[in-house]
C-alpha cells in the first residue's frame, strides 16, 4: 500500500542515544527492546524524531497515554503509524478524537486510495459493534471516506446514528448528510433530506444551494435561493455567485437583475467574485452595456475582470473593443494571462470568425504565450471549419512537441478534425494515444465509421467502448441513428432506437431528428415523414433542426400542403425566428411552387444569413427569373455579406434559365477577380449549358476545350441537352460518346439521343442506340408526372397501368384540347419519337403524355381559384409547354409544371421562361 510521505526524520532510537530512558524491564524485552520510564511533557516532542520501528512508536504511544498532553501529539502519532503502514492503529487513533493537519492528510489520502478507505471504515465498523460512542466529527469524518467511495448503505447506517444521537441539529453534520446523498442516492433525494431535517441551518441551505448547480438544476437551484430569502436565511458570497451563474445559465435577466439589486443593498459590490459574476451573467443575457456598467463601477479589479469583460466584449462581437481593453489592462499594470488570450479565441469561434481565430492563436506565440488545451481546441474547431487540413496537421505537430496529445480535449479535437477531413486512418492513430479516454472521444470515432457507412468498424469499435467499462449515451446511439439512416438503412436505424430504450436510456428529440435528418439527406424524403409523424406519437417536440430537416424534405417532394404544415408549426412554437428554420422555409417554397410565399418568408428574416441569399437567388433561378436573381446578389453585398461559391451557382444558374449571356460571361469572369471564388465544376457547367441554350454551340465547345478542369458527366450532359434543343447531332455525338463512357448506365443519355435522332427522321440510328441499350442492360427510366389534390397524391406514368379515372380524364381532354385549337394551338407532332407516319395517330400520342393528364385531372378535381401544380421527372416537351400556355387562358388558371429543378409558371398564355428552357 502506498503511505503518505514521512512528516518526521528518522533518527536513531532515543534508547541508544539517551541513558535516561534505560530499564531492564522483562515485559520490554520479549519485544526486543528496553521500556520508558515515565516521559517528562518536555520531553514528547522531541521524543517522534528518533522513532525507527512500529514496535518503539507503540511503546511510546503507551507511555504518552499518561501524559496530560498527550492530546497534543495525537497528529505525531497518527503521522508516524501512517508511515509504518499501521493503518489500523492510525484509524483507531483517529476516529477516537485525534483531529488536526494529519486528519486531512489521511482524509486527502482516503480519498485517492480506495483500498485505504475501506479499512479505514472497517476499523469504524469493528469500534462501532463494541459499543463505542463517537463524537459528531467523527461521523462526518465517516460520512466524507463513504461518499468518496460511494458506500451508500453505510452512509444510511451513519444517518440513522446521527438521528438517535440527537446530533442531527449541527450544521457541519447537515452539509455533510447533503453531500453525501447527493453523492450516492442522486440530487433529488439530497433535496428530500433538506425538507426533512427538523432545522436546517443557513450552512446547510448554502450547500444544497451549491448541489443543485452543480449538477446543472438553475431553475431548482434559483427556486431554493427564494425560499432562503423568504425565511431570512443568510447566503454567502459563493452562493449569490452562483445564483448569478444560474441566471446567466437561464438566460434569466429579470431574476438576474433582482439578485444585483439584493447585492447593492446588502453592500457586497466590493467583493470581487461577485461582480465578476455579474459581469458573466450579464454577458450570457447579451446585455452588454449594463456588463460594461459593472466593470467601470467597480474600485477594485483583479485579473480575472479583466478577463470576464473582455470575455463580453468578444463574446457579443465587439473585437475592437475587446481589443482596446486588452491593451488598455496592461496601463493598469496587469498583464494578460492565457485566459485572457483563450477569451478572444472563444469569443471569436463563437461568432464564426474562424480566420481569425488562427491569427489570435499564431498572434499569441509570437506575444510569448503557450498556448493551453483550451487554446488548441479552438483552433481546431476552427480548422474543421475552414477545412484547413494542413493548418490542422500543423497544430497537431505543435501538440505532440509540447506533449499535449495526452490530454483528452485536445486528442478527441484532433479525432474530430480527421473524422471530418475524412482522414480515418489518423483519427485512429490519435484515439489510440488518448490516456484517459471520456465518451467523447469515442463518440467522434463512432460517427466517422457511421458516416462513412463503415458499420461492423462502428459496431466492433462500441464493444471495445463497453469492454473498458465505459457505458455509451444518447450520443453515442445517435450517431450510429445517423449513419444508418444516411445511407438508407432505416430497419436498422429503428433497431437502433428500440436499442436504446432497452438500454435504459429515453430517445430524444435529438434521436428522432438524426433519423429524420439521415432520411432527408440521402433522399427518403416519405420515410422521414413518416418518421416524424411516429415521433408525434410518442409525444416528442420538435426543435429547429428537426423543423429544418422536414421542411428540406417537403422540398424534396414539392409537398407544398405538408410543407406549410410543417411552416405552421414553426409559428406557433416560435421557431420561424430561428434563421436555419426560416431558411428552410424559403427553401421549401421556392421548391413546391410558391415563389410569392418564399419572397415574404425571406424578407421577414432580420438578421439573414448567407444561406438565405443563397435560397431566394437560387429561387429566383429556378423560376427564370434572373434580373431579378442578380438584383438580390447586388442587395446581398450592398448589406456587407460576401458571396461563395454557392452563390454564384445560384447566380449563373438564373442567367441561363433566362438567357442573359452577356451578364453569364461577366459573373463568371468576375468570380475569381473580384471576390477570390475559383470556377468548380458546377460554375462550369452552369456556363456550358448558358451558352448551349442560347445557341452558341460553337462558343460552349471552345469553352469546353480551354476549361482549367477535365469535363466531367455534368459538362457533357449540358452539351447534349444543349445541342438536342437546337438539333445539332454534331455535338450530340460528340457529348454523347464520352458520357456513354463516364455514365454507361445512366439511361436519359440514351434517350436524349434517341429522341434527337428521331427528330431528324435517323431511325437506323434510333434502333442502334437502342441495341446498345440492350447489350448494357440499360433500361428506360420511367416517365412520371403527379400533382397533389387536398393532400393526396394522383399519379399517372407512361409506362404503368392507366389512372382508376382514366376514362374521365381523356374526355375532359378531348374537349379541353378541342377548345384550345380554336385558340390557334397547333399540336407539335415533332415531339412524337415512336416512328410512327399518320399524324393523326401522333396527335393521340401526344395527348397521352403525363403532364397533360395531370393538368387536366387539376382542372377536374381542385376549386377554380386554386393553381395547378404539376410536378415531373423530366423534361417538358415543347407540346406540352404551349398547351399549357392555351390551356392557361381557356381556363383562367395559373399553371406551374416542375421538370427536374425549374419551374414553368404559365398565366395568361405566357410562361415565366419566355420559351428558354
Amino acid at each position: 500500500m502506498e503511505t503518505l510521505p514521512p512528516l518526521h526524520h528518522r533518527l536513531n532510537l532515543l534508547l541508544h542515544q539517551n541513558p535516561r530512558l534505560r530499564s531492564h524491564s522483562l515485559a520490554w524485552a520479549a519485544v526486543g527492546v528496553s521500556p520508558l520510564p515515565p516521559l517528562r511533557p518536555a520531553l514528547l516532542g522531541d521524543l517522534f524524531t528518533e522513532v525507527k520501528s512500529l514496535d518503539s512508536l507503540k511503546m511510546i504511544h503507551a507511555q504518552m497515554i499518561k501524559s496530560p498532553e498527550r492530546r497534543k501529539y495525537d497528529e505525531n502519532l497518527l503521522a508516524c503509524y501512517m508511515d509504518f503502514g499501521d493503518v489500523r492503529s492510525a484509524a483507531v487513533l483517529l476516529l477516537l478524537g485525534g483531529f488536526g493537519r494529519s486528519h486531512d492528510l489521511l482524509l486527502e489520502e482516503c480519498r485517492r486510495d480506495r483500498a485505504l478507505s475501506r479499512r479505514v471504515l472497517k476499523v469504524f465498523g469493528d469500534l462501532h459493534h463494541k459499543g463505542i460512542s463517537f463524537g459528531y466529527k467523527t461521523y462526518v469524518l465517516v460520512l466524507i471516506i463513504c461518499t468518496a467511495v460511494l458506500d451508500s448503505l453505510l452512509g444510511l447506517e451513519i444517518h440513522a446514528c446521527l438521528m438517535k444521537s440527537g446530533l442531527m441539529f449541527d450544521v457541519v453534520v447537515q452539509r455533510a448528510l447533503l453531500i453525501f446523498y447527493e453523492k450516492c442516492w442522486g440530487i433529488e433525494r439530497a433535496d428530500q433530506l433538506l425538507e426533512d431535517l427538523p432545522q436546517s441551518g443557513d450552512l446547510a441551505r448554502n450547500e444544497i444551494i451549491k448541489l443543485n448547480v452543480k449538477n446543472e438544476r438553475w431553475v431548482r437551484a434559483l427556486e431554493l435561493f427564494r425560499d432562503m430569502q423568504f425565511s431570512y436565511a443568510m447566503s454567502n458570497d459563493t452562493t449569490i455567485a452562483r445564483m448569478l451563474q444560474a441566471c446567466g445559465k437561464l438566460k434569466a435577466l429579470s431574476e438576474g437583475k433582482q439578485i444585483h439589486g439584493h447585492v447593492l443593498r446588502h453592500s457586497l459590490q466590493s467583493n470581487l467574485s461577485i461582480c465578476n459574476a455579474l459581469i458573466n451573467m450579464y454577458t450570457k443575457n447579451e446585455e452588454l452595456e449594463l456588463a460594461r456598467k459593472v466593470f467601470d463601477s467597480m474600485e477594485d479589479r483583479n485579473l480575472t475582470s479583466w478577463n470576464c469583460i473582455i470575455s463580453a466584449y468578444a463574446l457579443l462581437g465587439h473585437f475592437d473593443d475587446a481589443w482596446d481593453r486588452l491593451i488598455n489592462m496592461e496601463s493598469h499594470n496587469i498583464r494578460p494571462d492565457i485566459i485572457t488570450w483563450n477569451c478572444l479565441l472563444r469569443g471569436l469561434s463563437v461568432n464564426g470568425l474562424y480566420g481569425a481565430v488562427l491569427t489570435i492563436f499564431q498572434r499569441m506565440q509570437s506575444e510569448g504565450f503557450r498556448p493551453t488545451s483550451s487554446s488548441v481546441t479552438s483552433a481546431l474547431q476552427s480548422v474543421i471549419q475552414l477545412g484547413l487540413l494542413n493548418h490542422g496537421k500543423e497544430i497537431h505537430g505543435y501538440v505532440i512537441r509540447h506533449g499535449l496529445d495526452y490530454d483528452v480535449y485536445v486528442g478527441t479535437s484532433l479525432v474530430d478534425m480527421y473524422v471530418k477531413s475524412d482522414c480515418l486512418p489518423k483519427a485512429q492513430s490519435v484515439f489510440g494515444i488518448i490516456r484517459s479516454r471520456n465518451v467523447f472521444a469515442w463518440n467522434c470515432l463512432l460517427s466517422g465509421y457511421s458516416f462513412k457507412g463503415l458499420f461492423e468498424d462502428a459496431q466492433s469499435l462500441l464493444n471495445q467502448m463497453v469492454d473498458a467499462g465505459m457505458r455509451p449515451d444518447l450520443v453515442t446511439y445517435n450517431c450510429l441513428l445517423s449513419g444508418y439512416s444516411m445511407w438508407g438503412h432505416t430497419d436498422k436505424a429503428l433497431y437502433i432506437m428500440q436499442e436504446i430504450k432497452r438500454s435504459g436510456l429515453i430517445p430524444n428529440v435529438v434521436s428522432w431528428t438524426a433519423l429524420i435528418s439521415g432520411c432527408s439527406q440521402k433522399g427518403n424524403h416519405n420515410e422521414a415523414l413518416e418518421i416524424f409523424i411516429e415521433m408525434q406519437r410518442w409525444g416528442i417536440e420538435p426543435n429547429a433542426a428537426t423543423i429544418s430537416c422536414l421542411l428540406r424534405s417537403c422540398g424534396g417532394l414539392s409537398l407544398l400542403h405538408k410543407g406549410k404544415e410543417i411552416h405552421c408549426i414553426s409559428i406557433k412554437s416560435g421557431m420561424i425566428k430561428d434563421a436555419f428554420v426560416a431558411t428552410a422555409t424559403v427553401d421549401m417554397y421556392s421548391k413546391s411552387g410558391n415563389l410569392s410565399r418564399a419572397i415574404k418568408v425571406f424578407r421577414r428574416i432580420e438578421k439573414k444569413p448567407l444561406a438565405a441569399w443563397n435560397c431566394m437567388i437560387m429561387g429566383f433561378a429556378t423560376y427564370s427569373r434572373g434580373k431579378e436573381a442578380i438584383s438580390l446578389f447586388h442587395e446581398m453585398c450592398a448589406e456587407g455579406i460576401s458571396p461563395d461559391s454557392i452563390t454564384f451557382t445560384a447566380l449563373l444558374s438564373g442567367c441561363k434559365s433566362s438567357g442573359l449571356v452577356t451578364e453569364g460571361w461577366n459573373f463568371f469572369d468576375r468570380m475569381s477577380r473580384d471576390y477570390d471564388v475559383n470556377p468548380t465544376a458546377e460554375h462550369y457547367c452552369c456556363m456550358v449549358d448558358l451558352l448551349g441554350r442560347a445557341g452558341y454551340l460553337d462558343e460552349a465547345w471552345d469553352f469546353i476545350q480551354k476549361m482549367a478542369l477535365r469535363p466531367d458527366a455534368s459538362i457533357w450532359g449540358s452539351l447534349l441537352c444543349a445541342s438536342r434543343i437546337h438539333k445539332n447531332v454534331e455535338y450530340a455525338e460528340i457529348a454523347a460518346k464520352h458520357l456513354f463512357k463516364l455514365e454507361p448506365h445512366n439511361s436519359a443519355n440514351y434517350i436524349l439521343m434517341i429522341n434527337l435522332y428521331a427528330m431528324s427522321n435517323r431511325w437506323k440510328d434510333v434502333e442502334n442506340v437502342r441495341d446498345l441499350m440492350s447489350r448494357l442492360g440499360v433500361r428506360n427510366g420511367q416517365t412520371w408526372s403527379w400533382i397533389s389534390i387536398d393532400g393526396n397524391i394522383h399519379y399517372f406514368s407512361a409506362e404503368e397501368s392507366s389512372h382508376p379515372e382514366a376514362g374521365e380524364i381523356y374526355f375532359e381532354l378531348y374537349q379541353l384540347f378541342s377548345e384550345i385549337r380554336k385558340l390557334a394551338y397547333v399540336p407539335d407532332t415533332s415531339c412524337v419519337y415512336q416512328k410512327v407516319e399518320d399524324e393523326a395517330e401522333k396527335e393521340k400520342l401526344l395527348l397521352s403524355h403525363t403532364e397533360k393528364m395531370a393538368i387536366v385531372y387539376g382542372l377536374m378535381k381542385s376549386r377554380s381559384n386554386t393553381p395547378i401544380r404539376v410536378i415531373k421527372n423530366s423534361r417538358v416537351c415543347s407540346d406540352c409547354h404551349n398547351a399549357a400556355k392555351y390551356i392557361s387562358i381557356a381556363r383562367n388558371r395559373e399553371i406551374f409544371i416542375k421538370d427536374g429543378a425549374r419551374f414553368h409558371h404559365f398565366r395568361e398564355g405566357e410562361c415565366s421562361c419566355k420559351d428558354c428552357w
